[in-house]
């Protein structure tokens, strides 16, 4: 944004004018959380006291007189505050340029920084066994991983998503045996899958008496499901990875005696071993049992072999629950054993999801299926609100609070927004009002603490969808678009638009800052995989 860049350079000459020499890094400008202290605030002065020789509020206050004694464009006051942090009081035309940048840069490039500078990161996420429908518990993250997704691919990553279908191994057998066990009509074995959902798989399936073959019936089954469950919430994956075809096509082995040949692995009581401690692990594990089982880790080991050193990806992030936190170690250790740098896999471990009726388990058949909380809520409401907080926070949803039509309820608050926006656009239509220009609208007319209010908001997209990226967080998104729709609706509610009283001048000025409202709104939701609906 010109106007934070502007106050930087302005800061910089100021400190070289004073004889005291920063790293442009140094220099950060900042949005105070409070208006009253300002529209921007800087802690250089704290960073570079020492190095001055002069104390911290001594230097800012040399700072604030070189800033006032030639003001940057809109700067209209320069305050020191606190220990020695300067506070910049900007005159409204900043956030009118602001606007214009918005409304010009459009929904394509507003907000859309180049931070990937086009690394290729495949994130794999859901990755839910197909022994059982998706129920919210497993499926919860399934937006986080799509919403980070699209937010990467807006700021210069090339994003591919995948989900790793787990087609083999004990759960598959046990899921065939419960289903075999049904269509005999006899009980289902200790351990077994209990819901109903497997009483109706047994009753279509008409293949042999063999536990992998009817675990791999039932599983595709379970799989078609969980496809459906996933697009009714716009979740599309660009890979399906089947396990299996890591498994049965020797790459686990080959994994193994890649990492022998580096000298990682050893043998001892019968079993292969990774010496993983070398790596930063707590201890080292066995990749291959003393009866001849390959471990889970070797598997991994061995998909994330085919992930960067196969298929080519620059990063790789899992989106894990936090029941595999003990797993996170050993593989980040193997990884690096490999010879991948153990930076390139990130890890997010998302925290337990609970509804009022408690828990949830596909084995014992009690489980709230995510296509049931679609159903309640709505794709859009089912997506925003499992965005509303970090994945590393617990979450207890209130499904009565979020299917109120009010503004307790953060999507149709939001979404109530961007149709309240739309119904403006239909009235001015109506009234054969056209927008002008942007160059020809006044947009200095645009005064009003709510209209401001509104713009402080925009101006902070670029800044929020940059951490969001960089810091894998789509809440802050969430957090933004719901401030943004509180913020137009005071405007909506205080300032007329168009109508008796309302200057045409005015209009137009208002019609402009609306379509702005429209682009972060857009751009916002887009990011979050929810419709802006034009009405409600």
């Amino acid at each position: 944004m010109a106007t934070e860049s502007d106050l930087a350079g302005a800061i910089a000459s100021a400190l070289a004018g004073l004889g005291v020499e920063v790293l442009p890094d140094e220099i950060r400008l900042e949005r105070p959380q409070r208006l009253e202290h300002g529209d921007w605030s800087t802690n250089v002065a704290l960073v570079a006291a020492k190095r001055s020789g002069r104390q911290p509020r001594a230097l800012a206050d040399e700072l604030a007189a070189a800033l006032m004694a030639a003001p940057s464009r809109h700067v209209e006051a320069v305050e020191v505050a606190g220990p020695g942090f300067v506070n910049f009081r900007l005159a409204p035309g900043w956030l009118h340029d602001a606007l214009g940048e918005v409304v010009t840069e459009g929904e394509g490039g507003y907000a859309a920084p180049d931070l990937g500078h086009d690394e290729h990161v495949q994130i794999e996420f859901v990755s839910a066994n197909p022994t059982g429908p998706l129920h919210v518990g497993n499926g919860w993250f399934a937006s986080y991983g799509d919403a980070l997704a699209r937010i990467m691919g807006r700021t210069g990553w090339r994003v591919e998503r995948e989900y790793y279908v787990n087609d083999t191994g004990g759960q598959i057998r046990m899921l065939g045996e419960s289903i075999l066990a049904r269509r005999r009509r006899e009980q289902v074995p200790e351990g077994g899958y209990q819901g109903e959902y497997v009483a109706e798989l047994a009753e279509h399936y008409d293949g042999p008496e063999d536990v992998v073959a009817a675990g791999r019936f039932a599983a595709a089954r379970i799989l078609a499901n969980i496809k459906e469950t996933l697009d009714q919430i716009h979740v599309r994956f660009d890979e399906w990875y089947s396990q299996a075809s890591i498994e049965e096509s020797g790459q686990v082995a080959e994994t193994i005696e890649l990492l022998r040949g580096k000298g990682h692995v050893y043998e001892e009581d019968g079993a292969v071993w990774l010496r993983s401690t070398e790596f930063g692990d707590v201890r080292n594990r066995v990749l291959v049992k003393s009866n001849g089982d390959a471990t889970y880790l070797a598997g991994d080991l061995a998909y994330h072999r085919n992930k960067f050193l196969v298929r080519g990806f620059d990063r790789v992030i899992n989106v894990w629950g936090a029941d595999h936190h003990g797993q996170v170690a050993s593989l980040k250790a193997g990884v690096e054993a490999l010879g991948v740098e153990r930076d390139r896999l990130e890890v997010r471990l998302g925290q337990l999801i609970s509804l009022v009726n408690g828990r949830m388990s596909k084995r014992a058949g009690h489980y709230v299926a995510l296509s049931e909380l679609i159903g309640i809520l709505g794709p859009d409401a089912t997506r925003l609100v499992s965005l509303l907080s970090s994945i590393d926070q617990a979450t207890t949803l209130d499904l009565g609070k979020v299917t109120a039509e009010s503004a307790e309820n953060p999507v149709y608050y939001v979404q109530y927004a961007h149709a309240r926006i739309a119904s403006i656009g239909r009235v001015a239509a109506e009234r054969g009002i056209e927008r002008v220009p942007l160059e020809a609208a006044d947009l200095s007319l645009l005064v009003h603490p709510r209209e401001l209010d509104v713009l402080r908001v925009l101006v902070e997209l670029p800044r929020v969808v940059t951490e969001a990226a960089l810091e894998r967080a789509p809440y802050k998104v969430t957090n933004w678009v719901r401030g943004l729709a509180a913020a137009f609706h005071g405007f909506y509610h205080d300032c007329y638009v168009m109508g008796e009283g309302v200057p045409a001048e005015l209009t137009q000025a208002r019609l402009w800052l609306v379509e702005a409202a429209r682009v972060g709104l857009s751009v916002g939701l887009g990011l979050l995989g929810v419709d802006a609906p034009d009405s409600m």
